[in-house]
């Protein structure tokens, strides 16, 4: 039998409830999806399907609205329980955007569109960073092939009933023993692997960031070889949910904002000093643009292309 929790948004508080929540179950965990052919998470018929690795270890995980304001879960393998005890987390719980009024129009209008908008943590932070590191610097369609490829062979086959191809993400000792071949025909470069190498070696450290300020946290992943204000950033708004972790360095995030608030490209140090005044919500109101509709974002290029490793 699989374990169950169903969160409530709105209703007695309890430490399953999420009051005056009424953002769309999506909305939440979408950033946790890693492009369509994610082995970790996918959408069928509505549900959200998830495959994390615990600490009490593999779970899939069905997540589904069962009403205008519960979300329900069912979870399989040795680490149902955790999940579903962390879920309400992940669904926005811990969120707080207490203080957060903004006055620039388009995000203050935003804000009034998408009012019960949450941010939700999953403290698994390696889940996090993988990833981020994988979508450094190349176009988001070759880093999700990277990751579908090097998680469909390295990963956990998923417990329970899940959609077929769906995988558990490696530990972090299979990460490091990933031989370099098996990089470069997932079209890795050698700098992105090194990275992704390193932070595997010191995972059990940095999975104990969750216990630290966001602002700390980020400085600590700063401090590793490879790890960036980029990555951190992408890191620390899926792992812990920080309002305040404005991606620094995407190729399209500065455009984005000026595009949107201005009419115009900006680059970062200007899109820096636009948002400074919504600290410590610059994320918050990133997602808000984004989630809204009303982002404008004009592509002007693709990102870094990087050459076809497998070719050399």
């Amino acid at each position: 039998m699989p374990s169950s929790a169903s969160v409530t948004f709105g209703g007695p508080a309890s430490p399953s409830t999420l009051p005056s929540l009424r953002s769309p179950l999506a909305m939440t965990l979408s950033p946790l999806r890693r492009g369509p052919g994610d082995p970790c998470y996918q959408v069928v018929d509505g549900a959200i399907w998830k495959t994390s690795l615990m600490d009490s270890g593999p779970v899939t995980a069905r997540i589904a609205t069962s009403g205008r304001n519960v979300v329900d879960c069912d979870a399989w393998g040795d680490g149902a329980d955790e999940f579903c005890a962390r879920l309400p987390a992940m669904l926005g719980a811990h969120d707080d955007g207490a203080g957060f009024a903004p006055v620039e129009p388009v995000i203050a209008e935003a804000h009034r569109k998408v009012p019960h908008l949450r941010l939700g943590r999953t403290d698994r932070v390696m889940e996090a960073l993988i990833p981020a590191v994988l979508e450094q610097r190349v176009a988001g369609k070759d880093a999700f092939r990277a990751w579908r490829l090097l998680v469909t062979k390295y990963g956990i086959p998923a417990p329970g009933p899940a959609p077929a191809r769906m995988r558990v993400p490696p530990p972090a000792d299979v990460w490091r023993r990933i031989p370099s071949w098996e990089f470069h025909l997932a079209n890795v470069d050698p700098s992105r692997a090194r990275t992704l190498v390193g932070c595997a070696q010191r995972a059990e450290s940095l999975e104990r960031l969750s216990d630290r300020s966001t602002d700390e946290a980020r400085a600590a992943l700063m401090s590793l070889p490879g790890v960036g204000e980029w990555t951190a950033a992408e890191t620390a708004q899926r792992a812990w949910g920080d309002a305040d972790a404005l991606s620094v360095g995407d190729y399209h995030l500065s455009n984005m904002i000026g595009s949107t608030l201005l009419g115009h490209r900006i680059d970062d140090a200007e899109m820096i000093e636009l948002l400074e005044p919504l600290r410590p919500h610059r994320q918050r109101a990133v997602r808000l643009l984004e989630v809204s509709g009303l982002a404008r974002n004009p592509r002007f290029g693709a990102r870094q292309a990087i050459p076809d490793l497998r070719a050399l």
